[in-house]
């Protein structure tokens, strides 16, 4: 058996039907809920269980290889059959049990089967409505009647403010003590799992995010991250610098598409940090956009970050896609196929704007880019926990946020298939 942490002990030690591990970001928690479905195989053959994630490419990318190391160190083998999202598992030759993977993302396609024992990896992450579908069905697979058999849930997940599990295993316990018999709940820091982490893996985490982030994703613990102003980081004065563009300096330019309402922010890098130094909005289209970029910044090289959706559409009708005008009109482009995460974005800017050390690493020249000075300070979240539309703040903000998450994007959040998960 692998050596395991104190809260990785503790929470194999539970006794409850449903467990969960609320962890930070490399604190160990797929591994732990990898070593109780070794366990399970261990103490009950051909019981089948199942593993569940928000999407394939988690199963895929970090379930398999995970559970491939786990296993070894537990004395067992895996063979995973891609086809059928299946793991089975051998001690030597002899089969012990099989684990079926399936996406929470689609609760529906969860039906089927019956399991013994299940896992749930990262379920906090999705939205709760959703999360509930999915528990629900999961719970509907847990049919075997087997002697000493629980049928018992594991949940392994960074705490995504109060959601799920929040509601699932304190609210709910709270409210109902009597629901304590069922319900068990770990919480670990990525500090208790420092020496199976690389010595810069926790600097590396509070330098990227932002001081409420830290409590979540360092710390393991349940904070709200959604009350108030979407980038809550922001001090329009502790944020500001006069900077403006020098003669032939390379911009930086964050591009939002939109019919009749394009918004660009225009950056540049000093000391290989951002600052935001001009603002463009309410323009009609994208040919009137490049026009405009070419006559106000003629003689600077231009790099542009723009809406990855916009490969797809045009702003003006046009055959053409406002990508491809861009690039006819001689920009370069930076985009990938598809948009970062709203959450990653927000994330991404919120770090840079005030991270866990107290540095204030992107700067906005407030007098020049007063419409993105006032979204920032004015943009809060709607009902759902998304940034709100409704306020007319969100394509500045959305052109802002662009550039930012590519050249800056969020560091320190585990890899792939990395043996320091322990």
């Amino acid at each position: 058996m692998p050596t395991l942490n104190v809260p990785q002990s503790n929470f194999l030690a539970l006794s409850n039907k449903f467990r969960a591990f609320v962890g930070g970001f490399g604190s160990g928690k797929t591994w732990v809920g990898c070593d109780s479905l070794a366990i399970h195989s261990w103490q009950f053959p051909k019981v089948n269980a199942g593993y569940f994630a928000p999407s394939y490419p988690q199963i895929r990318d970090i379930f398999y290889p995970t559970m491939e190391e786990v296993a070894f160190d537990c004395g067992l083998k895996t063979q995973v059959n891609f086809g059928n999202k299946e793991v089975h598992i051998y001690s030597g030759s002899r089969y012990r049990n099989t684990i079926i993977c399936r996406s929470m993302d689609n609760p529906n396609s969860i039906v089927g089967f019956k399991i013994g024992h299940a896992l749930c990896d990262e379920i906090d992450t999705m939205k709760r409505d959703k999360a509930q579908m999915a528990w629900r069905k999961i719970i509907a697979r847990m049919r075997y009647k087997v002697d000493g058999l629980k049928n018992g849930i594991d949940v392994t997940t960074t705490p995504e403010g109060f959601n799920f599990v929040y509601d699932q295993f304190v609210k709910s316990v709270r409210e109902k003590p009597e629901l304590a018999q069922f319900y068990g709940l770990i919480q670990a820091s990525t500090y208790d799992n420092a020496k199976n982490l690389p010595p810069d893996y926790i600097t590396s985490l509070k330098a990227s995010y932002p001081p409420q982030l830290v409590e979540a994703y360092l710390n393991g613990q349940f904070v709200n991250l959604n009350s108030g102003t979407v980038y809550n980081q922001f001090d329009r004065y502790a944020n500001h610098n006069n900077a403006i563009f020098q003669a032939a300096e390379p911009l930086h330019i964050g591009m939002d598409f939109n019919v009749l309402n394009m918004a660009a922010v225009v950056f540049v890098l000093r000391d290989g940090l951002p600052i935001a130094v001009d603002e463009i909005t309410g323009v009609r289209d994208t040919p009137t956009m490049a026009d405009l970029l070419k006559e106000r910044y003629a003689n600077h090289a231009m790099t542009i970050y723009p809406d990855a959706s916009g490969q797809n559409r045009s702003s003006k009708n046009y055959a053409q896609s406002d990508l491809n005008i861009l690039k006819s009109a001689g920009f370069t482009i930076r985009v990938d196929s598809t948009n970062p995460s709203v959450r990653d974005r927000v994330n991404a800017v919120n770090a840079l704007l005030l991270n866990g050390n107290g540095e204030r690493r992107f700067k906005i020249n407030t007098h020049r880019c007063p419409k993105l000075t006032e979204a920032l300070e004015q943009q809060a979240y709607d009902s759902n926990s998304e940034p709100d539309k409704s306020g007319g703040h969100d394509h500045i903000l959305d052109a802002m946020g662009y550039p930012l998450v590519k050249l800056f994007p969020i560091k320190g959040k585990p890899m792939q298939h990395q043996r320091f998960s322990l």
